[in-house]
């Protein structure tokens, strides 16, 4: 259930910032199969960010989450798609050290059939996106569902 190519690895000492490929439907409807991510690496992680993170088991597979909020021992991660699963429900908390970054901007590659002028047109208005918290306040959508 690989999340991000592995890649992203590669030169990643040196720079802040690196780009990682999404290779799995955990994170859908916010990020899909072959989504291009500007990451940077040892960013502040706050509740709501979509994060890449070591999985727990499997420390050589990297995934990307979104961080719900820190709890003892580090971060409670989700996917945006709840039957996807691979997230802290199946690992529990991932430790501070395994949080490698955080997504700053998704790109999404243009389709095959995506050759209409009115397809190309619907493609380059949505191609290039932000990653935003998941709440403009840093609070998750599951802490405020909690909370009521």
């Amino acid at each position: 259930m690989p999340e991000l190519s592995q890649e992203t690895e590669r030169g990643r000492g040196a720079a802040p910032f690196g780009l990682a490929e999404v290779t799995g439907p955990s994170m859908v409807p916010t990020l899909y199969q072959g989504d291009q991510l500007l990451v940077r690496y040892g960013a502040r992680v706050r509740a709501g960010d979509v994060v890449v993170l070591r999985h727990p088991f499997q420390q050589d597979l990297l995934v990307v989450k979104r961080a719900v909020e820190p709890r003892e021992g580090g971060w409670w991660v989700l996917g945006d798609n709840a039957y996807a699963g691979g997230d802290s429900t199946d690992y529990g908390t991932v430790p501070e050290e395994l949080i490698l970054g955080r997504a700053l901007f998704r790109w999404r590659p243009r389709g095959a059939g995506q050759r209409s002028p009115l397809a190309l047109m619907r493609w380059a208005v949505s191609a290039a996106r932000p990653v935003l918290s998941s709440d403009r306040s840093g609070r998750s959508a599951s802490r405020r569902l909690r909370a009521r």
